[in-house]
């Protein structure tokens, strides 16, 4: 087609934590955090993405930071639209023509009601049309499984506000589970640690902090600690504590056993021979709560089941968009239908 070379399909992960873009032709060229921080007084937008993310927990009373997907939904229209808005705008730079086709990855567990919100915010942000992938499956297109053959591929994705658990063959998706239990959990844990331990009140990038520097899913060798700075519940001061890797494991641990429970699960209720198979090839993680220093070494553990971390994790449903959105004629039998799998949601 002619018009072909004037418009580019992309993809998008839009995630709880961060917003990811692909382009066709041109690879992911947008990774931002869902925020946006608007003035209460006059409704205008100040910052989106990195720069809103800037603001979090520094702001007069008048500016709220806000992010509008929780648990991988919808939860404030407006703002999702004026996000992928801006999104697209960047992404769309350098093109005459504004048409375009998204392919947008979702959790497993949204209803159909929710769907619709994510395909109209959508295209109400610019596109010409939504095509809705459930991110397991994007996940596994874009961690190069071979979804299209009749053997097991069994994707974790732990991102910031969902877990999504799915097996998958034949390009369909067997058995899924949807648990709210993810990354943003993990820092609540650490907040609700550091106070009750502590007695000393942190913001949610402080606790993000200590998760990525210092936490960890089994004991490591290396001593990790890093000094933490907050209000002291007592006094209302400031003080500064030095918190060791243990006490973040400890705070963890409780949100890492819901999701190994939540694997089993999965594993208990898929085919005889779709188990076999997972025996044989493993689990695989991505997501950026994989990055977590030894969940796959856990995971492996307590399954019995290699388990081994996809490549570029923070990554991997993004890419899978992208590889949908650069043939999406050729891919359109795994977008979402109102067919479901069986589904296991906490």
């Amino acid at each position: 087609m002619i018009f072909n070379r004037f418009y580019k399909d992309i993809g998008v992960d839009l995630g709880t934590a961060n917003s990811l873009v692909y382009v066709k032709g041109r690879g992911i060229i947008i990774n931002e955090p869902s925020l946006a921080a608007i003035n209460n007084k006059t409704s205008q937008v100040l910052a989106i993405g990195e720069e809103a993310k800037k603001m979090v927990g520094r702001t007069p009373s008048h500016i709220t930071v806000i992010r509008p997907l929780l648990n991988g939904v919808i939860s404030d229209f407006e703002m999702t639209q004026e996000i992928l808005r801006n999104f697209f705008k960047k992404a769309n730079q350098n093109n005459l023509f504004s048409y375009f086709r998204a392919v947008v990855g979702v959790p497993t567990n949204l209803t159909e009601v929710e769907r619709k919100s994510v395909e109209d915010a959508v295209v109400s942000a610019g596109a010409a049309k939504s095509f809705i992938i459930e991110e397991p499956l994007a996940a596994a297109l874009g961690a190069r499984l071979p979804i299209d053959e009749p053997t097991a591929n069994m994707i974790v994705d732990i991102g910031g506000g969902t877990t999504d658990i799915a097996i998958i063959s034949m390009a369909g998706t067997v058995t899924a589970k949807s648990l709210k239990v993810a990354g943003d959990k993990l820092t609540d844990d650490i907040i609700k640690f550091v106070r009750d331990e502590f007695k000393l009140a942190i913001g949610e990038p402080s606790a993000e902090e200590l998760k990525i520097v210092i936490g960890s899913a089994i004991p490591v060798e290396e001593k990790l600690e890093l000094a933490i700075r907050g209000r002291d519940m007592a006094t209302g001061l400031p003080r500064e504590v030095v918190v060791k890797g243990a006490h973040v494991r400890v705070a963890i641990t409780k949100s890492l056993r819901q999701i190994i429970d939540a694997v089993k699960e999965s594993i208990e209720i898929a085919p005889p021979e779709l188990v076999g198979d997972i025996l044989k090839h493993g689990i695989y993680l991505c997501g950026g709560g994989s990055l977590l220093r030894g969940i796959d070494d856990l995971i492996s553990k307590e399954i019995s089941v290699k388990t081994s971390i996809v490549d570029d994790p923070l990554t991997c449903v993004a890419r899978g968009t992208g590889i949908a959105a650069e043939n999406i004629d050729g891919y359109s039998n795994i977008f979402a239908t109102a067919l479901r799998p069986a589904n296991l949601n906490v």
